[in-house]
């Protein structure tokens, strides 16, 4: 792995660790991690391989970003405060996040230190047909990840603040 690998990897690896603890639910929020995967999107995803079953692994892979980002914004704390929303992550959305991003940064460390052969070995059973197809699946998995994690919190914090439960929250505690 490049030094820019690691430091991209640890980057969305801290992402979730600054909102251990509660935060205004702002443009930053959204900017920071949009802006590291869409970094590494530009660095890495030259192509979309289509050969093969290229398209089998990417969807997969996209699809398990996509649950992930989901369970991970579910279960992201989103409250509101004055006239504010702050968000927290939770243990398991914690957890989720370090599985999806460490997840990719294993694969990398393993294929680098004697894996590549039976990644070689997988991709030939199972006709993939490049390295390329690879490393578009699990960039497309940590950018989905990324985005439907946000998504999430984005709708949450929007429901908490013009939907109905705005409403029920200003009734608690009201006097008749």
């Amino acid at each position: 792995m490049t030094t820019t690998e690691w430091i991209t990897d640890i980057a969305l690896l801290l992402v979730v660790f600054r909102q251990l603890r509660e935060d205004r639910l702002d443009l930053k929020t959204f900017l920071i991690p949009l802006g590291i995967v869409a970094f590494v999107a530009h660095s890495y995803l030259h192509s979309v391989p289509t050969g093969g079953n290229d398209l089998v692994l990417i969807g997969t892979l996209v699809g398990v970003g996509a649950a992930l980002g989901i369970a991970g914004g579910v279960y992201t704390r989103v409250r509101h405060a004055g006239e504010h929303v702050l968000i927290k992550a939770g243990a398991v959305s914690a957890i989720l996040w370090v599985l999806g991003m460490g997840a990719r940064m294993g694969f990398q460390l393993w294929t680098g230190h004697g894996g590549a052969d039976d990644v070689a070995r997988f991709s030939l059973a199972h006709d993939i047909t490049s390295t390329q197809a690879w490393v578009a699946a699990f960039v497309l998995m940590a950018l989905t990840e990324v985005v439907t994690r946000l998504a999430t919190i984005f709708v949450r914090g929007r429901m908490l603040t013009t939907g109905p439960a705005t409403a029920a929250t200003h009734r608690v505690g009201a006097r008749p």
